[in-house]
């Protein structure tokens, strides 16, 4: 009786462990899942390609495009000084607006949350030649951009990076943002905790949320916007780009071949929508299984 006795509770411990395990692996995807970084919210701020807090100042002709919206305004100060130097697609306020009054109040809250996202990986403070995946990024002090950061979206276009500066942001002349494999500048954003400068004919790509001024020098482009918090943004020969994110197509689902519907392997897709499910249904299966064993053993 014992030995019955020793053998059932062995099973019974097996089977315990078997469903623990399950429901660990399940947590684990579930939580991976949910770890994915979503945009920083923009508001009515996404309409506008250059927002500042003390005015903004062009020099050379400037280009401000995009489907998201090219207009540029300041507030509480709403200086433009070589607006006429400036073509836009949107609307080029010259004065203290509600509209971007409004705005601004929104920059306030995508900078808050930008800056609060975690957890964050350290990052060294010249990004230039390194390839990054999605995530939050952090340096306590300044970031800068010698070269080429290259931002690797692995194929899916929903990636998102979030970058936080402690202090400045600076990019060397030339330097490049380069982004590979489904990565859209849409997703793309940097907090910088005072002031942010370009270099010339830098190729910069992301949301710029300045707590102070933007300068952006000589023939430096960009894709997406610079927004600064409280700071003036100064600009001379530049082009800006402020495009929505492109649509993403559905995944294609292939017709199967007569005869071979029933039965068969799992989806082929790149999509983890099928995992969790698999993974519940196997923890619930696991746990039944060690139900029948302790119901058989007493009876």
């Amino acid at each position: 009786m014992a030995s019955s006795a020793s053998t059932f509770t062995s099973k019974f411990s097996k089977a315990s462990f078997a469903v623990a395990a399950v429901a660990t692996l399940s947590l684990a995807i579930t939580t991976s899942a949910a770890a994915a970084e979503v945009p920083v919210g923009l508001g009515s701020t996404s309409n506008y390609a250059v927002l500042a807090g003390e005015g903004i100042t062009n020099t050379g002709s400037t280009t401000v495009s995009g489907t998201a919206g090219g207009d540029m305004g300041s507030a509480p100060t709403g200086t433009f000084t070589g607006d006429t130097l400036v073509t836009t697609t949107g609307t080029k306020f010259t004065a203290v607006d509600s509209q971007t009054t409004a705005a601004k109040t929104d920059l306030v809250l995508a900078y808050d949350d930008a800056a609060g996202r975690t957890p964050a990986t350290t990052v060294t403070a010249d990004l230039g030649g390194q390839t990054l995946t999605q995530g939050v990024y952090n340096s306590a002090s300044s970031l800068g951009l010698t070269g080429t950061l290259i931002l690797d979206g692995e194929n899916d276009p929903n990636a998102v990076w979030i970058f936080q500066a402690g202090s400045t942001l600076t990019t060397a002349s030339s330097s490049v943002v380069s982004l590979i494999n489904g990565a859209q500048p849409c997703n793309v954003f940097w907090q910088v905790g005072s002031s942010a400068t370009f270099g010339t004919t830098s190729d910069f790509t992301g949301h710029v949320f300045a707590l102070t001024s933007i300068t952006a020098n000589n023939g430096a482009t960009f894709k997406g916007q610079l927004l600064a918090r409280n700071g003036a943004v100064t600009l001379d020969s530049n082009t800006i780009v402020n495009d929505l994110c492109a649509a993403v197509a559905p995944t294609a689902t292939a017709t199967p071949t007569p005869g071979t519907e029933a039965g068969g392997e799992l989806p082929n897709t790149d999509a983890a929508d099928w995992t969790l499910p698999l993974i519940v249904g196997l923890a619930v299966a696991a746990a039944g299984s060690a139900v029948l064993v302790l119901r058989r053993k007493r009876s």
